[in-house]
C-alpha cells in the first residue's frame, strides 16, 4: 500500500469490516484524515481530448507544450500538466522528421593502372603526439606499385603548404601522365 488511493481503500475496509472509527482506521494505515475524505473533482471534458487529438494531427511536429498554447488560443483554461496527462494517455508523440534520402551518385570504376607513375592517390592521416599536439601527414601513393612517392608531415597542412610540398616531389619523381 503505497498510493493514497490504496490506503484510502484499506481505511474504508477497516471501517466497514471491523467497525472502527475513521480516525482509528486512518492511524492504522498511516493516512491523513483529510486525504481519506478527499473527493476528486476532475471532470475531464471529452471535447478537450478531441481538440487535442485534432491539433496533434494538424501539427505532428508540435509537442504537448506547443499544443497547450494552441488549446489556450482556442479558449481552453487548462494547465500544461493536464495537457501532458491527456497527451500521454492518448499515446501522442512528436513525430520524427523523415529525412530526405539523397540518391548516391554512381561511382565511376577507375581502370587499373598498367604501369608505375600512371596514377597517384593522396591521403591525409591525422594523429597526436604524447604531449597532445596533433600532426597530419599527406601521403602520395602510386596506385600501380603501392609505393609511397612522398610523405609530408606537419602540424597543419593547408592548401598553401600542400602546393609548396607538391612542387618539390613533382620534380623528384615522374609526375603521372594524364592517360
Amino acid at each position: 500500500m503505497v498510493t493514497p488511493a490504496a490506503r484510502r481503500q484499506a481505511a474504508g475496509f477497516l471501517q466497514a469490516d471491523f467497525e472502527v472509527s475513521e480516525r482509528r482506521a486512518c492511524s492504522v494505515v498511516e493516512l491523513p484524515r483529510a486525504t481519506c475524505r478527499y473527493q476528486s473533482v476532475t471532470v475531464e471534458d471529452p471535447q478537450l481530448r478531441k481538440d487535442l487529438r485534432q491539433l496533434a494531427g494538424e501539427w505532428p511536429r508540435y509537442g504537448y507544450r506547443m499544443l497547450h498554447e494552441l488549446l489556450k488560443r482556442k479558449g481552453w483554461a487548462i494547465n500544461h500538466k493536464l495537457v501532458y496527462r491527456i497527451y500521454r494517455a492518448e499515446g501522442l508523440t512528436v513525430r520524427r522528421r523523415i529525412r530526405k534520402r539523397i540518391a548516391a551518385a554512381r561511382r565511376l570504376h577507375l581502370d587499373t593502372p598498367a604501369r608505375p607513375d600512371q596514377r597517384w592517390s593522396m591521403d591525409f592521416v591525422s594523429d597526436a603526439l604524447a604531449d597532445g599536439r596533433v600532426f597530419r601527414t599527406l601521403n602520395i601513393i602510386d596506385d600501380y606499385s603501392r609505393e609511397c612517392v612522398a610523405i609530408e608531415v606537419d602540424t597543419s597542412l593547408g592548401g598553401r603548404g600542400w602546393c609548396a610540398c607538391s612542387s618539390g616531389w613533382r620534380r623528384s619523381a615522374d609526375f603521372p601522365s594524364g592517360s
